[in-house]
């Protein structure tokens, strides 16, 4: 069993936002491979099914995105699996927009919600699925930045993007994260 969870903030206002893109690459892969998320768990909407024929729960945490690990931490013991278990797609401000990197442990890097899930798990060794988002223009905040629908440029490529982190998820899955690593960093 694996846990595949999106990183995002809950609410319509939010659903276009950089920050979101965790939840959109959950979106498109629960379309692919027939699950919905839409169960109430936890503080999460989460679906069960099979990715790559190995069973999964999928899941975006209802918290926002600072409070990840409050949604996630609980998951993670009620499913009793290993940490190397949990793959978090989340945005890096740290990449250059539609960069896809693939990640094992590591610190939080300045990004809240991986900062909550790591005081909750007590461990940082689940798998990451970090999407470029670029670093804001000069003179705006990173909240406002994270906060903002991509930009016009940027939407020509992110339904692409998007696809391609599901490949990664999908990957992870079938082949392993080194693989998965080799393939798309």
């Amino acid at each position: 069993m694996k846990l595949i969870a999106g990183l995002g903030n809950p609410g319509e206002k939010y659903s276009n936002t950089r920050h979101n893109i965790g939840f959109m690459v959950i979106d498109t892969l629960g379309s692919r491979c027939g699950i919905r998320v839409d169960n109430n768990k936890k503080k999460s909407l989460t679906g069960s099914g099979f990715v790559a024929g190995e069973k999964v729960m999928m899941t975006k945490p209802q918290t926002f995105m600072n409070l990840s690990g409050e949604a996630l931490g609980p998951l993670f013991s009620y499913l009793d699996i290993e940490i190397e278990d949990v793959i978090v797609v989340h945005d890096d401000l740290d990449l250059e927009f539609g960069r896809i990197k693939i990640k094992v442990g590591g610190g939080h890097g300045g990004h809240n919600g991986l900062r909550s899930m790591i005081s909750h798990f007590g461990d940082k060794g689940f798998v990451r699925v970090r999407i470029g988002i670029g670093k804001p223009p000069a003179g705006w905040d990173v909240a406002r930045y994270v906060l903002n629908p991509f930009s016009d440029e940027e939407k020509t490529t992110l339904d692409e993007l998007i696809e391609e982190a599901a490949d990664a998820v999908e990957m992870i899955i079938s082949e392993g994260h080194l693989k998965a690593m080799n393939a798309f960093n």
